[in-house]
């Protein structure tokens, strides 16, 4: 008769109402000492994790920093609602664009999604405290069998089981990689944030660089109407005999030089207008929100922040993703750290193993106890890459204080261009009015015959000169109000689950993948600036 091998069972019993072997007292103490050491393993799971625990670094100069930003007004830093800077220029059409472009930018839509992506990522690092094997197995076999012409014998076995293994976290490897993975969530929060910044910066900049665009193109064009106006007038007298041909060809030099102007401010239009299209993910020269505006650039009340709390330097989203950045990676470095400890796991299997013969019995099998795994010759590995990850945390500790260093680089030059924009805006205003003052008598001048032509065409250049940096100036001063609003890190709002990914984009990937609550569940917000790490495990992320 063909018998099948078995392994021995801590248990042998017959189902169906079949014989059962008891179990000897010895394995009952064998059973109790494994209940100890789950028991053990419990508590030893709620040590302390290996590895630093992070803090945000600190930067020497930070507390020091109170720059005088340059300005006339007194306006407090906290008085400023920086969320929606925007609204103090008093344009709807402006204000539209943004709302606009926070729904519709790709960018912005990228960085939402990131956010998604990282609670699933967080949902991995989080099952990996239950246990990490929970596996079903089953298995058939038909087996046939001949010998030497003998009868052909044949039979079929079939056995199934279940398995389940526990690593104990002793040393905080998973608590370490959830801390990692929850850092690594706050970190694409603050990310998104920091795009909603930007795109804020960039609508409002592209909107009134292309008002300063046609403003620039209205004086060329007024310029060449009083230039050719001047050139016909010349060509007049030349034809009478009563001026020069060298008056006619400067008139007409400078009235085509300056028409010549028009073809790249209006390329330079284009180009904008086709740049903020992209940023609010439309085609080019689909844009009728401008086709009704005007030309106008807002008169804007003099800026002044006198004093920069470092509060609210820190809180700019690209420095609070450096920080979360940086603790994602503290927790590697306990990750790593718990590879050169030994690891305790418990493992269990419950079986059931049978075939077609009639002399052998069905068997029902149980098998639990502890296992133990130590790394002990590697040779370096591990400690190495314990090195590896300590001088990566000290790498992001450092692009931490740089990112800081840069916030504060460009709050000061945004201010400073703001405060020197203004003073030049005086200056060429009244550098403005004498130009055009000096045209008026040198044109009175030379109908009078007091003076030659030449000073007209002088004062006619100097005129669109003026004409064109004293508008450019303001464009610039604009900008530069825009640049400290973004230096300063406003522009953003917090984000909810509706507003993060839009509900066409959420029906689509929950029809493809199978989201659990993940597309509905609240976000969580980062804690307040300078708080540990702490893991909150509450991003919606299930086991």
């Amino acid at each position: 008769m063909l018998r099948k091998r078995r392994h021995r069972s801590v248990i042998k019993m017959r189902v169906k109402g079949k014989r059962l072997n008891h179990t000897p007292r010895k394995k009952v103490t064998s059973c109790l000492a494994v209940g100890v050491i789950v028991c053990g393993a419990f508590s030893l799971s709620a040590c302390a994790p290996l590895g630093p625990n992070y803090q945000d670094p600190d930067v020497d100069w930070l507390a020091r920093w109170q720059p005088e930003l340059y300005g006339q007004a007194s306006v407090a830093a906290d008085a400023l609602d920086l969320s929606i800077w925007w609204q103090r220029f008093n344009d709807p059409v402006l204000d539209d664009l943004i709302i606009k472009a926070q729904h519709q930018n790709p960018g912005l839509k990228i960085a939402g999604l990131r956010i998604l992506e990282s609670r699933a990522v967080l949902g991995v690092a989080s099952g990996l405290q239950y246990p990490q094997v929970q596996q079903l197995s089953a298995s058939g076999a038909y087996v046939g069998q001949q010998r030497g012409g003998g009868e052909y014998r044949d039979f079929t076995s079939s056995e199934a089981a279940f398995n389940l293994g526990w690593e104990m976290d002793f040393w905080g490897r998973f608590r370490r990689g959830v801390e990692s993975a929850d850092a690594a969530y706050f970190a694409s929060v603050t990310n998104h944030r920091d795009a909603q910044v930007l795109l804020a910066a960039q609508v409002a900049s592209l909107y009134y660089g292309i008002k300063t665009t046609m403003q620039r193109i209205e004086i060329a064009q007024n310029n060449v109407t009083l230039q050719q106006r001047s050139y016909e007038i010349t060509e007049q007298l030349y034809e009478r005999g009563q001026d020069s041909e060298l008056d006619l060809q400067q008139a007409k030099s400078q009235y085509l030089a300056t028409e010549a102007t028009i073809p790249g401010l209006q390329l330079i239009l284009q180009q904008q207008r086709n740049a903020l299209g992209a940023v609010l993910a439309r085609a080019p020269n689909d844009l009728p929100e401008l086709d009704a505006i005007d030309s106008a650039l807002p008169q804007l009340s003099a800026l002044s922040i006198r004093e920069i709390p470092a509060q609210l330097l820190l809180r700019r989203p690209d420095v609070r993703s450096a920080a979360w950045q940086a603790a994602a990676q503290s927790a590697q470095v306990g990750i790593a750290q718990a590879d050169l400890y030994p690891s305790l796991s418990l493992f269990g299997t419950i079986g059931w193993s049978g075939d077609s013969l009639e002399a052998t019995n069905d068997v029902v099998s149980l098998a639990a106890g502890p296992s133990l795994s130590w790394n002990i010759f590697n040779y370096g590995r591990l400690k190495n890459n314990v090195r590896a990850q300590d001088a990566r945390l000290q790498q992001a500790l450092e692009g931490y204080r740089a990112r800081v260093l840069n916030a504060a680089r460009e709050i000061d030059d945004a201010a400073s261009r703001v405060a020197q924009t203004q003073a030049s805006q005086k200056i060429l205003d009244d550098s403005l009015v004498a130009a055009e003052r000096s045209l008026a008598i040198a044109t009175r001048r030379y109908q009078e015959g007091y003076s030659d032509f030449q000073r007209v065409l002088d004062a006619q250049a100097r005129t669109f000169r003026q004409s064109d940096s004293t508008i450019t100036n303001h464009g610039d001063h604009i900008a530069a109000i825009i640049s400290l609003y973004r230096a300063l890190g406003g522009g953003w709002q917090q984000a909810t689950i509706t507003t993060l990914v839009p509900e066409p984009t959420r029906e689509l990937m929950a029809q493809r993948t199978d989201w659990g609550d993940l597309l509905e569940a609240p976000l969580n917000n980062p804690p307040a600036v300078g708080s540990p790490v702490a893991t909150s495990q509450k991003q919606g992320a299930s086991p």
